[in-house]
């Protein structure tokens, strides 16, 4: 085979991750990095640094690669639609990726499609916002269309006196010169609203992986049980503990459908919200891997990771079979422990355990690395794999 080379905009740990897959298949990849020194521009020669969001940087950074992909959802698409006319392979397209980018206009897709979803509305005025809520009951999640990650972005609103709020952050957040005001209060640019969703009362959090090649080829990991803290995932639980292998057929079935539906190419990672009933909702997608699917790398037969760059070089995609009954990954955020690699004496006197660290400086709250334990016991697997998480994070 010839070589193939991917290139890949973003340089953070996701970046990092998929360049660590990409070594044992003999893939080139280059790397557009936002700045000297992230987490993946550690680890790959060569790194091209400059702004993702200019179309000549990415137009020149996309030249000799075989097909583009992701770290993050945020390039502009109408530069995507550049380099496809210029006859570069962008996996996912601008016309899958809007879904990840537009929360608008993945509500109404999802719509379309009748995939289980919270009840939603785009508002464009806090007046809107009231009216939905005054209609469906308080309280409710105010989320930006666009932007928004890890938790940022999204208000819970307890009642009309709240709806302000999340108008004059959109204002804010857009400026002076991208918003348009009127007499209402309302703040918005081209397309950016503010999303009104349903209030759910939710039991847990999951989370399921889907792959897909460009011709359609799919592979679907098993559901993931999740912990989010503030908008941050903090731990995975795979499979997830007490699903209905039915109802876990079903869900994957249905993620499997957005992926095709949509045109995906590579991961899609659909997040989901279960009521009380049982019953799951989607609350967000993402197009790229992700963090609920780390526990991959140990966890399944092919981690997420190279299924991914396997898809977007259209290659044979791998089995997602487990590795173990119970998967669990746990989030190291940035905590009082400055020195994570002096840390891994004690972590990995436990040879159950695998550490990941993503060359990131220690900053409160910020993603800098995860454990993963394989076992037989939910409880005790979880333990360890907390354990592990808290020593480093200084617990």
């Amino acid at each position: 085979m010839t070589d193939l080379t991917i290139g890949i905009v973003g340089g953070g740990q996701l970046a990092r991750m998929m360049n660590e897959a990409a070594t044992p298949l003999g893939l080139g990849v280059r790397l557009l990095a936002e700045a000297e020194g992230t987490s993946a521009a550690q680890v790959v020669p060569g790194t091209d640094v400059g702004d993702y969001a200019d179309a000549a940087t990415l137009g020149a950074f996309a030249r000799g690669v075989d097909a583009v992909t992701f770290d993050h959802e945020h390039v502009p698409t109408d530069l995507l639609r550049g380099l496809q006319d210029a006859g570069t392979a962008v996996r996912p397209g601008p016309d899958a990726l809007v879904y990840a980018q537009d929360k608008a206009a993945m509500r109404e897709r999802l719509t379309g499609l009748d995939i289980p979803a919270p009840a939603w509305r785009a508002t464009r005025t806090p007046e809107e916002f009231v009216a939905f809520g005054d209609e469906i009951g308080w309280p409710l999640i105010a989320k930006t269309s666009r932007g928004g990650y890890d938790g940022k972005g999204v208000w819970k609103v307890d009642g009309p006196d709240g709806a302000a709020e999340p108008f004059a952050a959109l204002g804010r957040a857009l400026g002076p010169t991208e918003r348009v005001s009127d007499a209402a209060g309302s703040a918005q640019d081209a397309g950016v609203v503010i999303v009104a969703e349903e209030f759910v009362p939710f039991t847990r959090e999951m989370s399921v992986l889907v792959v897909r090649r460009p011709g359609g080829e799919s592979v679907v990991y098993p559901v993931s049980e999740t912990v989010q803290r503030d908008g941050i995932c903090h731990e995975t639980t795979t499979p997830a503990p007490g699903l209905d292998p039915a109802y876990a057929v079903e869900i994957q079935a249905f993620a499997t459908r957005i992926a095709d539906e949509l045109g995906v190419v590579g991961v899609l990672a659909v997040e989901l919200m279960e009521r009380p009933t049982g019953e799951v909702v989607v609350n967000e997608l993402a197009m790229r891997p992700h963090n609920t699917g780390h526990w991959t790398i140990e966890g399944a037969a092919t981690s997420q990771f190279e299924n991914h760059l396997r898809a977007v070089l259209d290659l044979p995609l791998g089995s997602t079979d487990l590795t173990a009954p119970v998967v669990v990954m746990s989030n190291v955020l940035g905590g009082s422990n400055p020195d994570l690699v002096g840390s891994l004496p004690v972590v990995l006197a436990n040879p159950d355990v695998r550490v990941h660290l993503y060359g990131k400086s220690v900053k409160p709250g910020r993603k800098v690395g995860h454990v993963t334990v394989r076992g037989t016991d939910v409880a005790a697997t979880q333990e360890a794999a907390r354990a592990a998480s808290a020593h480093l994070e200084g617990a």
